[in-house]
């Protein structure tokens, strides 16, 4: 039976956000095309006729999933807060493809490795246009240090086993990006 070119198309986000998900989860190497094709209520045999591997499949994944976490209207201050909260923190598969696969991806061939440095470039542009700063450099700089941080203390944060240091952690990352003017995170 013929599929429509709507039905591939909808297949093919439904494989590429089921396998985001896992693959934030539980990480590349522990999910198997098998699993994510489970989960998309897909059969095996239908993959290769949206990828062809499993590294192609990473690839895709990521540069859809750093593409789903762009913001029209982008409001830094709230973006923080709710990047840097116990609901982000606690949502592995949900949560942000940078700080769940980042390390990962380092590993990964080099389609997968562009996909997340186009998703980086985004970020950092989009930042440079709200925090502060008198010259494009400075924006730039404040943008890659706020990012940095919020990446860093959610990593951190996610990381710990004592749920007070976990907490404070998160805090004490707002507070860092309070103090330097960047936000009003609270």
């Amino acid at each position: 039976m013929k599929v429509s070119r709507e039905k591939m198309a909808e297949n093919r986000r439904r494989i590429l956000s089921e396998a985001a998900r896992l693959f934030k989860a539980h990480g590349f190497e522990s999910v198997t095309v098998s699993d994510v094709m489970n989960a998309a209520g897909l059969t095996h045999g239908g993959f290769y006729g949206h990828f062809k591997s499993k590294d192609n499949l990473i690839a895709e994944t990521l540069a859809y999933a750093v593409d789903s976490t762009d913001a029209v209207d982008f409001d830094l201050s709230r973006y923080a807060a709710a990047y840097l909260s116990h609901k982000h923190r606690d949502d592995l598969a949900g949560g942000c493809p940078t700080a769940s696969l980042g390390s990962e991806t380092i590993r990964q061939s080099p389609e997968a490795r562009a996909a997340m440095t186009a998703g980086l470039r985004r970020q950092i542009e989009r930042f440079a246009k709200t925090v502060p700063g008198n010259t494009t450099a400075e924006k730039r700089q404040a943008a890659i240090g706020t990012w940095a941080a919020m990446v860093g203390g959610l990593i951190l944060a996610r990381l710990s086993d004592d749920p007070k240091l976990s907490d404070e952690i998160l805090a004490q990352t707002r507070a860092w990006i309070r103090s330097n003017g960047v936000t009003s995170a609270s």
